[in-house]
């Protein structure tokens, strides 16, 4: 078609507007003070709101908050926009319904290249990404690898909540990615955007910890030469992410409770209220209801936090998995310059399908570094793996007979060492990949301990 021609259809504004209503993608477009001129057919069909109820008012208004949810440029008086963004996000129909919708935003000028506004294409994800999960097709979600059965739970479980400003609280043994869990739950959230602010509340001393969550005032404590904004306040508007939360103490618990129930909170220090807007999302690799019997753990502020809780399985109830990620990893950490991707040998693959995982996710990502660095060629294969994943015939001349596991001396190092079996191992003087094989030999062995 001659440029000329498509110059005259394109600037004719009912030609125009045929085009833009015949995609199949949702288009609105409004000026610098937010007020829509136009919105399509599609639009119309994913938002439930009909053209006569937007064009010419503000978009805000109109939706009842920001359509880009917290990644909106004409928020609290923010610079011109980008020239083009582009995300996945949440939007509530006219209905009432939580629609997952691609997002592409783009700046508009005039002829002098003045910006006069946005346009926003969007695509509706929501039905498709359910087919997805129902036919086990999602190999991955909100930068989360997986497909497992398991994972795919997680994965619709992540959906169901983001619509909702709940707190919720994540559990699941260490190295399974629940950091990863909140910051999925966050990013698919209207909070999106917005600050997530992570903290590990078993990391820091009991001293530091009351002023890393709610900040303390200059003069408050030898040292404080200045007021500092604690992790509340800096999550203002977004999601504060609560990792290790069964490490709290008994006072610190009762401060987080009253912040749950009244959204309030005073720095050390201070006299002066502070009031923020801060989804709490919490994590812990330990049982809160043992936790809760065992009076370590306040009652209210457990059902405070569970309000929605969500179970990341360990590495080892999702052995499927585990090539997907190996790839994953090695994608990441396996460029190197004029050279071919690695790969992982079929004997290697076995030897990773067989073990066992106790640090899970995080540990099969250390396996895949180490198994990097010690690789010849191209190809992955058993002796690159670390130690522990090698047959015990493989493992070199021992100075004296093995040493022979009983289940009672077994159970007893476990209760010593509440659990932790890499410390159970070095107190029965055996490799940690023995005892997990006694272990699995011998299901029987039951012992009160949390992970």
């Amino acid at each position: 078609m001659a440029p000329m021609l498509v110059e005259r259809i394109v600037s004719n504004k009912e030609n125009l507007e045929h085009i833009l209503d015949s995609l199949k993608e949702g288009i609105i477009a409004h000026d610098m003070n937010r007020e829509i001129f136009f919105f399509n057919r599609e639009a119309e069909k994913i938002t439930g709101y009909s053209r006569e109820e937007v064009l010419g008012r503000d978009c805000h208004e109109v939706f009842g908050g920001p359509f880009c949810s917290e990644r909106c440029s004409f928020c609290n008086h923010r610079d011109i926009p980008k020239e083009k963004i582009e995300y996945t996000t949440n939007i509530s129909t006219k209905q009432g319904e939580d629609r997952r919708i691609e997002m592409s935003v783009t700046v508009i000028r005039d002829d002098q290249n003045q910006v006069m506004g946005v346009l926003a294409s969007f695509r509706d994800l929501t039905d498709l990404l359910k087919l997805k999960i129902q036919a086990r097709k999602l190999n991955s979600f909100s930068n989360i690898v997986g497909q497992d059965i398991r994972m795919l739970e997680v994965f619709q479980k992540i959906r169901d909540v983001s619509g909702y400003d709940y707190p919720v609280h994540i559990y699941g043994e260490t190295g399974t990615g629940k950091e990863l869990v909140a910051t999925a739950i966050h990013n698919e959230s209207k909070r999106g955007g917005a600050p997530f602010v992570p903290i590990n509340c078993g990391a820091l001393p009991e001293t530091l910890i009351e002023t890393e969550l709610f900040g303390h005032v200059k003069g408050a404590f030898t040292g404080a030469i200045r007021d500092k904004k604690g992790r509340f306040e800096l999550a203002d508007g977004g999601t504060i992410f609560l990792d290790e939360v069964a490490e709290l103490s008994k006072p610190m618990q009762v401060k987080l409770l009253r912040f749950l129930q009244e959204g309030k909170f005073e720095k050390v220090g201070g006299e002066r209220t502070i009031t923020v807007n801060t989804r709490v999302i919490s994590a812990t690799n330990k049982d809160l209801k043992k936790e809760v019997l065992r009076k370590n753990f306040r009652d209210d502020l457990f059902y405070r936090l569970n309000v929605i809780p969500v179970c990341v399985p360990p590495l080892r109830d999702r052995k499927n998995d585990i090539p997907m990620l190996a790839r994953h990893f090695l994608e990441i950490y396996g460029e190197k310059e004029d050279s071919s991707p690695l790969y992982i040998s079929k004997d290697a693959m076995k030897l990773m399908m067989n073990y066992n995982w106790p640090g899970n996710v995080r540990e099969l990502q250390n396996v895949i570094q180490f198994a990097i660095v010690n690789s010849r060629g191209q190809s992955i294969g058993p002796d690159a793996l670390p130690m522990e994943f090698k047959p015990s015939h493989e493992m070199g001349n021992k100075r004296g007979p093995s040493k022979k596991l009983l289940s009672e001396t077994v159970e007893e190092a476990l209760r010593k060492t509440a659990g932790n079996k890499t410390k159970a191992a070095k107190v029965l003087g055996v490799g940690r990949a023995t005892l997990y094989r006694f272990l699995e030999e011998n299901e029987n062995i039951k012992v009160e301990y949390d992970f």
